[in-house]
């Protein structure tokens, strides 16, 4: 009896070229905490990161379908459908690099999981500019 494998949402079938996969972009230094606390964590939580140099941002491979419900102030979530997203270990698009490359990475990071994070994130980042 063959049991029923499970698939990542950000697995990509056969055919197709990108695996559908959303962006959550957030500011650099947020991100940076939000890394740090996903890679503290228990096992592989971070999924491949994009670090734009241009507009000093950080964007989180998650799932698709995740942008309809995204609401994490100081983020987007944008739908890419796997488009115009490049997953290889050669930089994207000028002007960015990964800062967690596909291959060493999970597909994705877990929404949950990636939320938490930037929430921590956020209240570090705002407690170590009070204590200034």
């Amino acid at each position: 009896m063959e049991t029923p494998q499970r698939r990542d949402p950000c697995t990509q079938p056969p055919q197709s070229p990108q695996p559908p996969c959303d962006l959550v972009t957030v500011p650099a230094r947020q991100g940076l905490e939000a890394v740090d606390i996903l890679r503290r964590g228990t096992g592989d939580a971070v999924g491949p990161v994009l670090h734009d140099d241009e507009d000093d941002t950080l964007g989180f491979l998650v799932p698709a379908g995740t942008a309809a419900a995204w609401d994490v102030p100081g983020s987007t979530c944008t739908e890419t459908d796997g488009q115009g997203l490049k997953l290889a270990p050669k930089s994207p698009a000028e002007g960015s690099d990964w800062l967690v490359p596909p291959g060493e990475a999970d597909l994705a990071t877990d929404p949950a999981v990636l939320r938490r994070a930037l929430g921590e994130a956020a209240r570090i980042i705002e407690a170590a500019d009070n204590c200034r």
